[in-house]
């Protein structure tokens, strides 16, 4: 019997440990490796000996990148950003999420099948466009341009994914509200919004590294300095002729701090949110 159990337990270390180990080694390397390079000098970095780790460690790369390149600017930009559209997505997505899980009206599955089409679109597709639009009435080189992109690009995804915590919260609940004399808003404030908390810690998660990370669009929508993201900012990093991957790496490691620190805060809300949003009720 110990033998058996000790043959199953190998079988599942070869099987499911050993490969989920290689994938976090994959996926973790460049973190980690830039990590290293930005608390390295530039010789450690260009030497013609390859340098794991780093001796001596270095913190003037923070200080280059923090003082001479306005990244707390371009910080303050993205959160900036991230945050309203973070909010004006939940709440679009909200209401859609609670039509299309409460409601019943013509055209309602083929409403859902042209929000879940409209998340094969590549956004480069719609760049040009977009532009055209936008230049027309005065919002190319703003931060509101691009607010408005990152809020109609994500509220399908995220009114899907709140319909599916809204189907898992019982109809009966809101049945007995409204015998109790709450009117619907009542009821969707009082009743509904505490208990879909999970689901919109999760949809917000999401929706905010989406808008943190996004590149294409805040490049191409915005060409005034004082207005870049982080991740355009990181672009101008890289010169013609010449790479600080110092420099670079720092400044990569600082705008991955408010999506670490985020993570790290919501983890248990945003694993049970997304398991509740699974599941219906």
């Amino acid at each position: 019997m110990e033998e058996k159990k000790e043959r199953v337990t190998w079988k599942r270390v070869l099987t499911l440990y050993v490969p989920l180990a290689a994938s976090v080694i994959f996926i973790m390397f460049p973190l980690i490796w830039a990590m290293f390079t930005s608390v390295k000098t530039t010789g450690q970095i260009r030497g013609a000996e390859v340098q794991i780790f780093p001796n001596p460690i270095v913190w003037e790369n923070y200080a280059n990148v923090w003082k001479q390149s306005k990244i707390q600017t371009y910080f303050g930009n993205s959160l900036m950003i991230s945050v309203i559209s973070v909010l004006g997505i939940m709440f679009l997505s909200i209401c859609n999420g609670y039509a299309l899980s409460r409601f019943q009206f013509k055209g309602k599955k083929l409403t859902t099948v042209i929000l879940l089409c409209t998340q094969l679109l590549p956004v480069s597709m719609l760049i040009i466009p977009l532009f055209v639009i936008f230049k027309g009435i005065n919002l190319v080189n703003t931060r509101t341009s691009v607010i408005i992109f990152y809020i109609v690009n994500n509220i399908a995804f995220t009114s899907i994914l709140m319909k599916g915590f809204i189907d898992g919260i019982p109809l009966e609940i809101e049945e007995a509200s409204k015998v109790d004399g709450c009117s619907r808003a009542d009821c969707m404030i009082k009743i509904v919004m505490p208990l879909l908390i999970p689901g919109i810690v999760a949809g917000s998660a999401m929706a905010f590294v989406h808008c943190w990370n996004e590149f294409l669009v805040a490049f191409s929508f915005i060409q005034k300095q004082a207005y870049f993201t982080i991740p355009v900012a990181l672009k101008y990093m890289i010169s013609e002729f010449d790479v600080n991957f110092g420099n670079l790496a720092a400044g990569s490691m600082i705008a991955l701090s408010i999506p670490v620190a985020l993570f790290a805060y919501i983890q248990k809300f945003l694993v049970g949110g997304l398991s509740a949003g699974s599941v219906k009720g």
